[in-house]
């Protein structure tokens, strides 16, 4: 994944902590749009792998 997709997904991640959820989505939403069919699996796994990111939780052990 390119590395302005994942910064994005990191702001769309800070932006929903901070309850910004119209902004985050927005974010999300471009970040998709933008991104290749190789890097759709990418963004997936990222976010699988980052729920907590979204949340603010920790993540399991």
């Amino acid at each position: 994944m390119r590395p302005a997709l994942r910064s994005a997904l990191e702001h769309a991640a800070e932006l929903t902590r901070k309850n910004c959820l119209v902004d985050a989505f927005a974010l999300g939403e471009a970040v998709i749009n933008q991104a290749t069919e190789e890097e759709h699996a990418e963004i997936r796994q990222w976010l699988a792998d980052h729920a907590h990111d979204f949340t603010g939780e920790d993540p399991l052990p």
